[in-house]
């Protein structure tokens, strides 16, 4: 079993991302519709230093970034880019805070990953921080700094809560086969060397000493075995996503102690099916690995396929309500 085997993980949550900019509003849902395991939301709607890789960018220490027509470009010193993500933060924090209050159990941050980081800051010329691998040290350096304050903050507003850090990284594939576009976009960057792509995130995982580091990607592909070597103690991922190719690399995880967040959820409004349906692809796929029915609620915590920035209010407060119901159906009715 992984080191983190025994950490009580909740049996759902959402991924991160929540329609509309009232960061009070967004905390309330999030803390009275997961009572054991809420997640810090992020507004990106609210504009540049609120999105994915701006609000990131705003927890780099000694790096700093600014919006450019082409998007987020590292730059000397802090700008008014770098001050609107912090200040985002800060909101962000200053609302979940009032709502955990005697708060004691899992909770959820969320923060974008070395690799999909690399593959979205752009360096002075314009091209990705990705294509040149000094910068990516650099990057990955500071990115663990920041979230070692990142982190301290947290624990010094929810005491006591157990963190739990979420490391975005929807670019990793493409990273790894040289997908990722140039600033022309007629040509690609290199693929980088597994072995590095690795220890950069073993050292991330690294930083959060005291809880476990779930890698979030709602891409294809997912590398799984790459992922618990890094020491991810858990994947989340699209479960819409998977093909039976990955049947070998999830069984390898499930039973090596890693837990599956399972994207089962659509992310988007549309009709949901009943709660148990949601998860009857769990269940198939438990049994087609031969794996036993008593470790569903052990291995599997219920999300939202990907981020839900792009739904509607209403339909994001359903979407997070229906994964608490689908987990209690899959933990109830395990076969």
């Amino acid at each position: 079993m992984s080191e983190n085997s025994q950490f009580r993980f909740g049996a759902a949550t959402g991924v991160g991302s929540m329609p509309g900019g009232d960061a009070r509003e967004a905390a309330k849902t999030v803390t009275g519709t997961f009572e054991d395991f809420p997640f810090l939301p992020e507004l990106p709607a609210r504009g540049p230093g609120a999105d994915m890789i701006g609000r990131t960018a705003g927890m780099l220490v000694e790096l700093y970034a600014r919006v450019e027509p082409s998007g987020w470009r590292l730059g000397d010193r802090p700008g008014r880019d770098t001050k609107w993500a912090r200040s985002w933060l800060g909101e962000d924090l200053d609302a979940l805070e009032e709502f955990t209050q005697e708060y004691e159990g899992p909770l959820k941050v969320q923060a974008v990953g070395p690799w999909t980081l690399a593959a979205g800051l752009e360096l002075r010329n314009g091209e990705a921080a990705l294509s040149d691998a000094g910068a990516c040290r650099d990057l990955a350096a500071s990115l663990a700094e920041g979230l070692r304050q990142h982190l301290a903050e947290l624990r010094r507003r929810i005491p006591g809560a157990q963190l739990v850090l979420q490391l975005d990284e929807p670019s990793l594939t493409a990273v790894l086969r040289g997908q990722v576009k140039s600033a022309s976009g007629y040509r690609t960057h290199r693929a980088v060397d597994r072995q590095v792509v690795e220890q950069t995130l073993r050292d991330l995982v690294g930083v959060h000493t005291s809880g476990p580091v779930v890698v979030h990607s709602c891409a294809p592909d997912v590398p799984f075995a790459l992922l618990r070597r890094a020491g991810a103690a858990a994947v989340s991922f699209d479960f819409s996503l998977l093909t039976e190719r990955d049947d070998e690399a999830i069984g390898e995880a499930v039973e090596g102690g890693t837990r599956l967040f399972t994207g089962v959820v659509p992310g988007t409004g549309g009709p949901l099916s009943d709660p148990a349906g949601s998860v009857m692809g769990v269940r198939t796929l438990w049994r087609r690995l031969g794996l036993s029915p008593g470790l569903l609620a052990e291995a599997v915590t219920v999300t939202p396929a990907c981020g839900l920035a792009g739904a509607s209010p209403g339909y994001a407060r359903t979407a997070l309500a229906h994964c608490a119901r689908a987990a209690r159906s899959l933990a109830d009715n395990p076969e």
